[in-house]
């Protein structure tokens, strides 16, 4: 059965292996914040001090910032089982590593390769649900099934992060993972077919770019490592600049071995399409804005109203809640109404969520007070992050999905790591020397203004999302897909010579491309 042409899914049994890439994508935003509350503890166990302890948290951003455009290229090569497996199997032994650890290198090494898990991992399943179901409303409920999980998982990870320390210790944190990402990696054996992806990769002649991938990752890894260590050491220290520098450096040089490449890691002309090129800079923009206020509002309920962990983790259930259920409205309405109106209206729902949340924060503010912004906040943020992915890769030919999933999450992965930056100095402008109340005080202060300022980067989000393209609107109720993007069709009539008929070729998922 064909993953592209056929009238269906493109999976024997499509709603088990949706509920499997689901499950796997669930895990992926679990960890990005499971960590955070047990963070006191790992500290206190493992001797960190305050400086090194953030590594614990930003290991795992950098490597999975890092090696992403390397791991949607290796799906587009390998295949997306191949890479789903391997992702979540070094999602399982680095998080028992983690758990096991004794010392502050051996974690901080163990979060790191889970990034690298997560690097393969997200491009491979964001693949599979781009592929394996035909377009209109079988795809886009796989996105609203999809989204609902990485929404979730965002706010899930922090109450199930508070739950595991306080009954059983911060190793807990980590060990939850080593069951359910084995369990998720033998489960797609069955569930997902590697014929049923063969026609998503070109010959298996393809060379894989060996300049561009090393390029790539290095200038990547070290422009995120520069964004995530300049709030701490400070934007003028050695390592700082000299990252920020270096990182620079290394993606001038792989933006020029990609123009002169007869076979790109990232063939340049995909970012001059509408939908590729747009969706990155939404990417950016949301991870900026919707993907650091969890942090703020952790801080806000921790610091200012002296919560623990667990009823940290309690608090964003309405949150978590309203995500689910925007999440599932995106894919309705955007079936009906075509996705970029459907991402628009999202974006301005999320804006009047932030901005109610930010005005409500007070040092004396109740938790019933914030209910309102929290749940309108939560039904744009899940809308908006079921529909952003698939909007950026609607317009890629099949087998370039990988590298365009890969451009897209890390345009996600930097874009968090400039906001958290940006709107942490934010928040702290005014803490400095403060003590007692009056810290109480400066920092709810300092919240506020940091969530406005994230408000106004949603309307600027909202404004950038006009940039879609507008498709065929389906008739409601209709499977119908939208009109084919220009983009898509060009990179097919261009690979048509080069890459065999899906029907014809062997299965060149478990064939090696050359390395240059």
């Amino acid at each position: 059965m064909s993953i592209v042409n056929g009238p269906g899914s493109g999976f024997r049994r499509p709603g088990p292996a949706l509920a499997l890439l689901a499950f796997a994508q669930l895990i992926i935003s679990i960890d990005y914040n499971v960590v955070y509350v047990a963070l006191p503890e790992i500290g206190e166990g493992l001797g960190f001090s305050t400086q090194t302890l953030q590594w614990v948290v930003s290991a795992y951003g950098v490597a999975f910032g890092g090696f992403l455009l390397l791991g949607g290229r290796a799906v587009d090569l390998f295949g997306p089982r191949r890479m789903f497996v391997l992702g979540l199997l070094l999602y399982a032994a680095s998080s028992l590593a983690g758990g096991l650890a004794t010392g502050p290198g051996l974690l901080v090494a163990a979060r790191a390769v889970q990034g690298l898990g997560g690097a393969l991992l997200f491009p491979a399943t964001l693949t599979l649900v781009s592929t394996g179901f035909a377009e209109g409303r079988a795809r886009n409920h796989a996105f609203a099934v999809w989204g609902t999980a990485g929404g979730s998982g965002l706010i899930l990870g922090s109450l199930l992060g508070g739950v595991l320390t306080q009954a059983f210790g911060w190793p807990a944190v980590f060990y939850v993972n080593v069951p359910l990402a084995t369990a998720a990696a033998l489960l797609a054996v069955p569930l997902i077919d590697p014929g049923a992806t063969a026609g998503l990769l070109r010959a298996a002649k393809r060379r894989f770019d060996l300049a561009g991938a090393l390029t790539a990752t290095a200038g990547t890894t070290l422009v995120v490592f520069a964004l995530v260590q300049g709030p701490e050491s400070g934007w003028t220290a050695p390592a700082v600049i000299g990252g920020a520098v270096a990182g620079a450096v290394l993606l001038a040089t792989f933006v020029t071995i990609e123009a002169r490449s007869a076979d790109p890691l990232l063939p340049l002309r995909l970012l001059r399409g509408r939908d590729l090129s747009t969706g990155v800079v939404v990417t950016f923009l949301y991870m900026a804005t919707f993907g650091t206020l969890m942090y703020f509002l952790t801080v806000y309920f921790q610091v200012v109203h002296g919560y623990d962990a667990l009823h940290t983790g309690l608090a964003f259930l309405v949150q978590m809640a309203a995500i689910a259920v925007g999440s599932q409205l995106a894919g309705k309405l955007a079936t009906s109404y075509g996705t970029r109106p459907t991402m628009i209206t999202s974006l301005v729902v999320g804006l009047a969520g932030a901005v109610l949340v930010g005005v409500t924060l007070d040092v004396d503010a109740s938790y019933v007070a914030l209910v309102p912004g929290l749940a309108i906040l939560g039904l744009g943020q899940g809308a908006g992050y079921t529909l952003m992915f698939g909007a950026a890769t609607s317009g890629t030919a099949p087998h370039q999905q990988g590298i365009a999933s890969g451009a897209a999450s890390t345009a996600q992965q930097v874009g968090g790591a400039v906001g958290l930056a940006v709107l942490v100095a934010v928040a702290n402008a005014g803490t400095g020397g403060l003590t007692g109340p009056a810290v109480r005080s400066a920092t709810a202060d300092g919240l506020r203004a940091a969530i406005l300022v994230a408000a106004i980067g949603i309307a600027l989000t909202a404004l950038v999302a006009l940039g879609f393209s507008a498709p065929r609107r389906p008739a409601p109720g209709s499977s119908a897909p939208d009109a084919a993007a220009p983009d898509a069709a060009a990179d097919a009539a261009t690979d048509a010579a080069a890459a065999p008929s899906a029907d014809a070729a062997p299965d060149v998922a478990d064939e090696t491309p050359t390395v240059a």
